[in-house]
C-alpha cells in the first residue's frame, strides 16, 4: 500500500513538471510564431537549432524569418519569461512567509519600490563605477528592499503580532505613496522622462538580448536562494513558532527568502517596469492544481509564471494590432478579478 502511494505521489509530481513545462513551450512557440509576419513553428525550430548547433543542418532557413526570430522576438519572449518566472517565484515565496495568498511583490509595495529606485536612477542620472549596465537593476534591489524592511517596521508599529492583514495593507499604503513620488517625479521634468510612463505600466517590447543579460545573474541568485530555502518555507507556513520548535533558524530563513524576494523583483522591475498581479495569480493557481508543498510549488511557479507572462505579451501585441498595449494592462484585467475572488473567498472561510 505504501508504496502504490509513493509511486501515484511521484506520477502526479512528474504529470505536474510535464504539464507545467509542456505550457512553458507552447507559450514559447506561440510567442515566436505569432506576429505581423507569421513564423512556422518548423522554421523557428531551424533557425534556433543552427544557432545552437551550427554544425548540424536541418534545412535552409529564410534570411527574414531568421532576423525576426533571433533578433526581435526570441529576445522578447525570453524576456519576459524571465520576468515572469522572476516575480511568480517571488510571489510564491512572499505568500509562504507571510502565509496568506494575498500577498505578492505587488500588493506589499516591493514592486513600488523598485520602480522608485529605477526611475530615480534614470532622474538623476547615477551610476555605480564597473557596474555598468547593471546600475539599474542594484538600485531597483536595493530599492525594494528597503521598502519591505520599512513596511515590516511599520507593521510592527502598528501592530506588534503583526498580522499579515497589516502587513498587506501596510504594503497597499507604501505603494500608493511611492507611486505618487514616481508621478511628482514624472511631473517635474521634461519630455524624456515622461516616457517613463508607458515603461512603469510594463513591456518588454524592443528591449533586446541586453536586458535579458541583465536579469538572467539576478534571476539565477534569487531563485537558488529561494529553492535551498523550500523545506524551510514549509515550515514557516505553519507559523514561526511551530517552525523554530523544530529547528529552524526563522529569523535567518526570513532573511534570506525577503532578500531572495527583492532581488527577483527589482531585477525583474528594472528590465521591465511594474507588472502587477503575476506574482499573486500564478502561485495561487499553481498551489490550487498541485498543492502547497514548496519543495514544488516554487519551481513549477517558475514555470507556470513564464508561460503566463509570454502568453500576457502575446496578448498585449495582437489584441489590437498595430497598437501594442503595456503588458501590465494585461496582467492587471486579469489580476484584478482574481484578486477580488482570492479576497471573497478568504473572507467567507474566516
Amino acid at each position: 500500500m505504501q508504496k502504490q502511494y509513493i509511486r501515484t505521489y511521484l506520477n502526479n509530481k512528474f504529470l505536474a513538471y510535464l504539464t507545467a513545462a509542456a505550457f512553458l513551450f507552447c507559450a514559447m512557440l506561440m510567442g515566436i510564431s505569432i506576429g505581423t509576419v507569421s513564423v512556422h513553428p518548423i522554421t523557428i525550430i531551424r533557425v534556433i537549432s543552427a544557432e545552437i548547433f551550427p554544425f548540424i543542418s536541418l534545412g535552409n532557413t529564410d534570411a527574414m524569418h531568421a532576423n525576426i526570430i533571433m533578433n526581435i522576438r526570441l529576445p522578447r519572449v525570453l524576456l519576459a519569461g524571465l520576468v515572469g518566472a522572476s516575480l511568480a517565484i517571488a510571489g510564491a515565496a512572499f505568500q509562504g512567509l507571510l502565509r496568506n495568498p494575498l500577498a505578492d511583490p505587488y500588493t506589499i509595495g516591493v514592486s513600488s519600490g523598485a520602480s522608485l529606485g529605477a526611475v530615480l536612477t534614470l532622474f538623476l542620472g547615477l551610476s555605480i563605477p564597473f557596474a555598468g549596465m547593471f546600475t539599474l537593476p542594484l538600485f531597483s534591489i536595493l530599492f525594494s528592499f528597503l521598502t519591505i524592511f520599512a513596511v515590516l517596521l511599520f507593521a510592527r508599529k502598528i501592530e506588534r503580532s503583526m498580522k499579515v492583514e497589516t502587513i498587506i495593507l501596510t504594503g497597499i499604503i507604501f505603494s500608493s505613496f511611492l507611486g505618487a513620488l514616481i508621478s511628482l517625479m514624472i511631473a517635474l521634468t521634461g519630455e524624456e522622462l515622461r516616457q517613463i510612463i508607458g515603461w512603469l505600466l510594463g513591456s518588454v517590447s524592443m528591449r533586446g538580448w541586453a536586458y535579458i543579460n541583465i536579469i538572467l545573474p539576478f534571476f539565477v541568485i534569487g531563485a537558488i536562494l529561494l529553492l535551498v530555502n523550500s523545506k524551510e518555507l514549509n515550515a514557516m507556513s505553519f507559523g514561526e513558532e511551530k517552525a523554530q520548535h523544530i529547528g529552524v533558524d526563522v529569523q535567518k530563513r526570513k532573511m534570506m527568502v525577503l532578500v531572495a524576494g527583492s532581488i527577483l523583483t527589482g531585477a525583474a522591475v528594472a528590465v521591465s517596469g511594474t507588472i502587477g498581479f503575476v506574482g499573486l495569480v500564478i502561485p495561487h493557481l499553481t498551489r490550487l492544481l498541485w498543492g502547497p508543498d514548496h519543495r514544488h510549488l516554487l519551481p513549477l511557479s517558475i514555470l507556470m509564471g513564464a508561460g503566463f507572462l509570454i502568453i500576457a505579451d502575446l496578448v498585449s501585441r495582437t489584441i489590437i494590432a498595430p497598437t501594442e498595449l503595456p503588458i501590465g494592462v494585461i496582467t492587471a484585467i486579469i489580476g484584478a478579478p482574481a484578486f477580488a475572488i482570492i479576497l471573497i473567498k478568504r473572507k467567507n472561510k474566516l
